[in-house]
């Protein structure tokens, strides 16, 4: 068990889908958890966020989002609507991005969900807040719409992508956050070896189930930053506080943190 001493941010969660979520945060500061980013992935996801963060402030941060994989042609009015008229409370736009697993584009195809990350991303850049993108089997194209949408700070989350579009994520100045699928994920961990130290935050991503099918697999919560903590360490080759001082001030400065 790390040390409680080493303060953590948890900078993707899905907060609005645990169970027992009191419980859930005290076990996450107990295990130094200092802030998390809740992010929305629909209407109501987004509106819970913003309940969730209203009682936990400076605890909590909300974010703003529309998931690819619940994105519907009927209700991209009232989405986007919704994500700009409450802007001013949340730290950041997300989680938003492209998805071109097969089950995906079955439900939102690919211009769809183009269209509506531009939007997101152009709500995003008016209002100067930072970008959470989900970019599965989509690097490329998640990246260049970023990249031309003007949005100056993203955060490629849980990415496993190329080698070459992380070298252009980088380039750009935009960031990766480093899941618990590093102990396992080798796709995952190539790019977190890849990504400099400064370019690095660490999330959960919770609640998903990490090692699917495998001995070790578990359902994760904010306090398993820990884990996602370890594996970075270990990659890098560094220390545990080293690592957690130097992704906490990454995320504290790139949100606005107190």
């Amino acid at each position: 068990m790390i040390s409680p001493v080493l303060r953590l941010i948890d900078t993707h969660a899905h907060l609005d889908e645990m169970e027992n979520l009191e419980a859930v945060l005290a076990e996450a500061k107990k295990a130094g958890v200092s802030a998390i980013v809740a992010v929305g992935s629909d209407m109501a996801s987004n509106k819970k966020t913003l309940d969730i963060a209203a009682l936990y402030e400076n605890f909590v941060y909300p974010a703003l989002g529309w998931h690819p994989w619940n994105i519907k042609e009927a209700d991209i009015s009232t989405n986007l609507e919704f994500i700009e008229s409450h802007i001013d409370e949340a730290a950041a736009v997300g989680e938003v991005g492209l998805d071109y697993h097969k089950r995906v584009r079955a439900v939102a195809d690919k211009d769809l969900q183009k269209r509506v990350l531009k939007e997101i991303l152009g709500i995003a850049r008016k209002h100067d807040k930072l970008a959470l993108i989900h970019s599965r089997y989509a690097w490329r194209d998640a990246f260049e719409l970023v990249k031309e949408s003007g949005v100056e700070k993203a955060v490629f989350h849980w990415y496993t992508g190329t080698s070459g579009v992380l070298r252009d994520v980088i380039a750009r100045g935009y960031y990766i956050s480093v899941t618990p699928a590093v102990a396992y994920h080798e796709e995952h961990r190539r790019a977190v070896k890849e990504t400099p130290l400064e370019r690095l935050l660490l999330e959960t991503d919770c609640p998903v189930i990490y090692a699917r099918g495998r001995e070790n697999e578990f359902t994760s919560s904010p306090a398993d930053v820990q884990r996602s903590l370890r594996g970075a360490a270990a990659l890098k080759g560094m220390g545990e506080a080293e690592m957690a001082e130097a992704t906490t001030e990454n995320a504290r400065k790139l949100f606005g943190m107190i």
